[in-house]
C-alpha cells in the first residue's frame, strides 16, 4: 500500500508540475501572445496549441472530436490507475504515476482550453529531434520507457530452493 501512495503522490506532484508552468507560460511569461522566447542555444518557449494527441496523430477538429479525445485518454487514465492499485512493485508503480500525471495534466488542457499546451523546444541547430512538448508528455514518454524497460529486462524473480523442491516432490496419493 505504502508503495501505491507514493505512486499517487508522484502523479499528482507530476499533474501539480505541469499545470504550474503552463500557467507561467500563459501568465507572466505572456508566450501565448509573444509565441517564441529564445533561452538557450539547444532549447527556446515555443507556444504550440496541440490539438491531437501523441505527435499531432487523431486531431480534434470539431467539439465532438475534443470530447472523443478527452473521453479515450481519461479511459487510458482509469486502465492505469487501477493498473496502479493492482501492482507492488515501486520501480513498475513509478512509471504508471508518471504516465497518470502526465494524462492529467493534458486532459485538463483539453477540457479547458480545447487543446493541450506545448511549449518546450529542444533542438540542435536546425535539427529537432522532438516536436514541442510539455513536461506532462515527457513524464508519459520517461514512464513508458520505464514500464518497458522493466518488462523488458526485469524477469521474474527466481524461485527460491524451497520452492524448486515442492515442484520437484511428487504429490502424494492416499
Amino acid at each position: 500500500m505504502r508503495n501505491r501512495l507514493m505512486g499517487f503522490v508522484l502523479a499528482i506532484v507530476i499533474f501539480a508540475v505541469d499545470q504550474y508552468v503552463k500557467w507561467l507560460m500563459i501568465g507572466p511569461l505572456r508566450l501565448n501572445h509573444i509565441g517564441h522566447i529564445d533561452l538557450l542555444p539547444f532549447f527556446d518557449l515555443t507556444w504550440t496549441q496541440n490539438f491531437g494527441v501523441s505527435l499531432g496523430m487523431f486531431t480534434a477538429t470539431s467539439m465532438e472530436t475534443r470530447w472523443i479525445l478527452v473521453a479515450v485518454t481519461g479511459l487510458i487514465a482509469l486502465v492505469v490507475f487501477v493498473w496502479i492499485l493492482r501492482e507492488r512493485r515501486l520501480g513498475d508503480i513509478a512509471g504508471l504515476a508518471l504516465v497518470l500525471g502526465g494524462a492529467a495534466g493534458n486532459i485538463r488542457d483539453r477540457v479547458e482550453f480545447g487543446y493541450v499546451i506545448d511549449y518546450a523546444d529542444f533542438h540542435i541547430g536546425t535539427f529537432r529531434p522532438f516536436l514541442i512538448f510539455n513536461i506532462a508528455d515527457a513524464a508519459i514518454t520517461i514512464g513508458v520507457l520505464i514500464i518497458l524497460a522493466r518488462s523488458l529486462f526485469m524477469g521474474e524473480k527466481p524461485s527460491t530452493p524451497q520452492s524448486e523442491a515442492k515442484a520437484d516432490k511428487p504429490a502424494e496419493t492416499n
